[in-house]
């Protein structure tokens, strides 16, 4: 597996609280572009190629599904909230983090019922996530409470990322959207000491999972005249999926999601670079579901924008699977299209012209 996304996998961040993603990638931008934030905490790598040349923001999200304290109940059990999208379904008997204040990791687990105790009708529907509860293994509250956990604090999933039978299949965490993170930092590199014709602005974005938040705030400062998410998409070749989308088959280019329609002179510009390349791709959608494109191409007057995808099997729950080459797809194209998009491009993208 790549470093750069074993390393990303294995940081915690949830919506608000992406410190320690953002001070990787800072530490990986740092002596390669000039490194800056905007004032929700976005990290922005800015690597000029011709200072009047047109600038391209590629953003991915810092942050990962995950919960936030609530309380601690009398027995010492952890109660909390959701931080982003969660299906119930997948939450019980999985083993979490909790990030105190002062960065202590305190294991757990969302307590699951024995099936011996439960009526049959319990067995019939999901349990409500307002029902659930953390176990860290404590005997009261007052124990609980010695261990530095308080209200507000960070939980995220706990797994080890690793490769699977066949190495190219890597099972982790947060691969929404660390993937996007480590291709906007692996595009930096790729393109720094080479000519490029424009301003590179690669961006870790805070909030997307609780609404594009940083994404709108980034954009803002950055004011691009094209903007490309770098995301995660649904999987479709799951047993009785419809094989839209799949593993090992490319980087998916996004058609439309619930937040944007990709702009067409973009995605013809994107599909051209693509194929003159050979970089295997796949035209994709999401009928729910959005990225940062939503709020980048409603900066300001309107930004062209599209969303480039790795396909995720499993999303926004504790456990995903992607492909090492539909990740090596995505970084090459973000690449090739990068060092392409000069004056003209721009200008022809834009206005047809």
């Amino acid at each position: 597996m790549r470093k750069i996304l074993k390393d990303m996998s294995s940081l915690n961040g949830i919506p608000g609280n992406e410190g320690e993603v953002r001070s990787y990638m800072q530490k990986r931008m740092e002596g390669k572009a000039e490194v800056s934030f905007d004032n929700l905490g976005s990290v922005i790598g800015k690597l000029v190629g011709r200072a009047d040349g047109p600038r391209v923001m590629v953003a991915g999200h810092m942050d990962e599904v995950g919960f936030i304290v609530t309380k601690i109940t009398d027995e010492g059990y952890i109660k909390f909230i959701p931080a982003g999208g969660w299906w119930s379904q997948v939450m019980l008997a999985q083993q979490l983090v909790i990030t105190t204040r002062d960065n202590k990791k305190i294991r757990g687990v969302i307590g699951s019922k024995a099936p011996h105790i439960l009526k049959p009708e319990d067995r019939k529907k999901p349990v409500d996530i307002e029902d659930m509860y953390i176990d860290i293994g404590v005997k009261d509250k007052e124990e609980a409470e010695k261990t530095g956990i308080r209200l507000g604090d960070m939980i995220t999933p706990f797994i080890d990322p690793v490769e699977l039978s066949n190495k190219k299949y890597l099972l982790g965490k947060a691969w929404d959207n660390r993937v996007g993170c480590a291709a906007a930092i692996d595009v930096l590199e790729e393109i720094a000491g080479n000519d490029h014709p424009n301003v590179y602005y690669g961006v870790g974005t805070v909030q997307e999972e609780v609404g594009l938040r940083g994404a709108m705030t980034s954009a803002y400062s950055i004011d691009p005249d094209i903007g490309i998410a770098v995301d995660t998409t649904v999987a479709h070749d799951f047993p009785k999926g419809s094989k839209e989308t799949v593993l090992g088959e490319g980087v998916g280019i996004m058609i439309t999601d619930s937040s944007m329609v990709g702009h067409k002179g973009l995605r013809d510009f994107v599909v051209d670079i693509a194929e003159k390349h050979d970089i295997p791709y796949q035209l994709t959608y999401l009928k729910r579901g959005g990225t940062d494109g939503g709020t980048i191409h409603l900066t300001r007057s309107g930004v062209p924008s599209i969303a480039l995808c790795v396909p995720v099997r499993y999303l926004h729950s504790h456990t995903s699977v992607m492909h090492d080459d539909d990740y090596d797809a995505m970084v090459r194209l973000v690449t090739e299209v990068v060092k392409a998009l000069d004056k003209e491009a721009v200008q022809r993208i834009t206005y047809g012209d």
